[in-house]
């Protein structure tokens, strides 16, 4: 299996208009393939721009928020680049894409890296934030999901929450854990439409 590293990736359609998504990005000898899903802003800004940037960021709120409809994060420009990084970045890399392989579902960008900086230390690992950012790929997923495997994984993941989370790994989990109450009340709703109407076909996932 490849390597794969969990990035906040930038981008811009060509009207400059900022994109910001949570995308792990995919090592490929000395540069790194990005292959967001058919349909996506990421997908239709990288045929308008082809470049973006990858954001090295260890503030979990920005996966968390991205995921649940907060994506006003702050960015700054960046030297010779039409994509501008976001300010809590650490570090970030400027990819410019030069081929694709097309797909029907995930077209694979293959980019090389134009520059790189770094805009603060790493200051170490933290449980509570690898949690969140597990939760949070369990979030990006959970029409595809059966609930038992979100809640057993929720169960474990929270034994790092409870014991090792500052307040804004405890933020960014509150956020994440609205969006699965949500999903899993209008999975009951859908249940019970269903019992009552057993004919009916049941609602395709939002």
């Amino acid at each position: 299996m490849p390597y794969i590293r969990e990035t906040i990736l930038t981008t811009v359609d060509k009207n400059g208009n900022v994109h910001i998504a949570p995308l792990g990005i995919i090592a490929e000898e000395d540069g790194w393939i990005i292959a967001p899903f058919r349909p996506s802003a990421t997908l239709d800004n990288l045929a308008e721009v082809p470049f973006a940037i990858a954001n090295y960021t260890d503030d979990t709120r920005i996966f968390a928020g991205c995921l649940t409809g907060r994506k006003d994060w702050p960015t700054a420009p960046v030297a010779n680049c039409p994509v501008p990084r976001l300010e809590a970045a650490l570090a970030h890399s400027v990819l410019e894409v030069v081929h694709v392989d097309d797909d029907g579902v995930r077209p694979r960008h293959f980019c090389r890296v134009v520059a790189e900086e770094t805009h603060a230390p790493f200051t170490g690992f933290n449980r509570a934030k690898a949690a969140v950012l597990e939760l949070a790929i369990l979030v990006s997923r959970l029409g595809m999901l059966p609930r038992e495997k979100i809640e057993a994984e929720i169960t474990y993941l929270t034994i790092a929450i409870e014991k090792t989370a500052g307040p804004d790994e405890r933020e960014a989990w509150g956020w994440l854990m609205e969006k699965v109450t949500d999903h899993f009340a209008a999975q009951d709703t859908r249940g019970r439409d269903v019992h009552a109407r057993p004919e009916g076909p049941l609602p395709p996932e939002s």
